[in-house]
C-alpha cells in the first residue's frame, strides 16, 4: 500500500498534477505545499502514512508538474489557487478528508475549511500560519512590496527567487546540516528556472496580503467550529514563528502542538517524527 502513483487529471480545463497512495477508503489526508516546492516535499512522508490513510499531494497550479498558464490567462491569486483546489477535491471524488498544510499550502487550506467547514475533518499545520504574532521580520522587504507595488520594491524580491536563497531556506534553523537531502531544493531551482516562473511568484509575494488581510476570518471559522488541530513546527523557521504554532490554541483549546529543532522544511529531516504525531493524532 506505501506504492504511490503519479497522476494528471483535468479540473475544468486545467491540468493538475498530483501523487496519490493508501486505499480510497482510507480516511483521505491531502497534502498542501508550499513556496517554492511541490508535492514532491512529502516524497518521504507520504510511505510512512500510507498504511492507514488515502493519501493525495497535489502541486498547486504554477508549482511542480501541474500546469502554469500564462498570467495573461490565469491570475495567481492564493483565491485562484485555492478555489482550483477546492475544485479538484470535488473532481477527483473526495467529500470528506483532512488537510496537511505548509506555507502557501496553509493559506489555500484555511480557504477551503472555511468555506466547507464540514468537508474538512482535521487539520495538520506545519509552519502554516494564520496569524500576526507568526510572521517574522522576514516578512518586511515583502510588507514593503505590499506597501508600495512599484518596480524597484517588485525587483527587490527576486532575490528571494536565486538558488542560493532556496538553498538557505532548506538549510537555516538546521542543527545538522548532512541531515538534509540536495536533491529537494535542486528541484526546485529546477522548477523555479523556468520562463515565467519569476513574475508568476512575485505575484504570489504581492498577493500574500490578502492571506494577511484574511486571518480574522480563518481565526473565525477555527473558534466557530474547533476543527482538531495538530501543529508541528520546526522552531527555527526563519520566516514563520513559534508564536504563529502557539496561537493556535487561542481560539482552539484543544490544539496539539509540538516543536522540532530544526527549520522551515521540517520535513527533510524530522519525516519519521512528524508521522508518529500525525498517526497518534487521526488515529484510526
Amino acid at each position: 500500500m506505501s506504492r504511490i502513483s503519479y497522476r494528471t487529471v483535468d479540473v475544468d480545463g486545467f491540468k493538475v498534477f498530483y501523487r496519490e497512495a493508501g486505499v480510497r477508503d482510507a480516511p483521505s489526508l491531502i497534502l498542501l505545499h508550499g513556496f517554492p516546492t511541490a508535492g514532491h516535499m512529502f516524497r518521504d512522508l507520504i510511505p510512512l502514512l500510507a498504511d492507514r490513510y488515502h493519501l493525495i499531494a497535489p502541486d498547486l497550479p504554477g508549482f511542480g508538474q501541474s500546469e502554469a498558464p500564462s498570467r495573461a490567462t490565469f491570475t495567481y491569486s492564493f483565491d485562484s489557487i485555492a478555489n482550483l483546489i477546492d475544485r479538484f477535491t470535488e473532481v477527483i471524488g473526495l467529500s470528506r478528508f483532512a488537510i496537511y498544510v505548509f506555507d502557501y499550502g496553509a493559506p489555500t487550506g484555511f480557504r477551503i475549511a472555511a468555506k466547507h467547514p464540514d468537508r474538512v475533518t482535521a487539520i495538520i499545520s506545519q509552519n502554516g500560519n494564520a496569524y500576526e504574532e507568526g510572521l517574522s521580520e522576514g516578512w518586511n522587504p515583502i510588507r514593503a512590496y505590499w506597501e508600495d507595488a512599484s518596480p524597484a520594491n517588485r525587483n527587490a524580491l527576486r532575490a528571494f527567487l536565486t538558488p542560493e536563497t532556496t538553498r538557505w531556506q532548506y538549510m537555516h534553523g538546521v542543527p545538522d546540516p548532512g541531515a538534509v537531502c540536495p536533491d529537494g531544493y535542486s528541484l526546485d531551482n529546477f522548477y523555479l528556472a523556468r520562463p515565467g516562473q519569476d513574475d508568476i511568484q512575485l505575484d504570489l509575494f504581492g498577493d500574500y496580503k490578502s492571506n494577511v488581510r484574511l486571518y480574522p476570518t480563518f481565526q473565525r471559522y477555527m473558534r466557530d467550529h474547533k476543527p482538531k488541530l495538530l501543529a508541528v513546527w520546526g522552531r527555527n523557521d526563519p520566516f514563520f514563528l513559534p508564536a504563529g504554532a502557539e496561537a493556535f490554541r487561542r481560539d482552539i483549546p484543544d490544539a496539539v502542538v509540538r516543536f522540532f529543532d530544526t527549520g522551515h522544511f521540517a520535513l527533510e529531516t524530522h519525516a519519521i517524527e512528524i508521522a508518529a504525531e500525525i498517526r497518534d493524532f487521526l488515529g484510526n
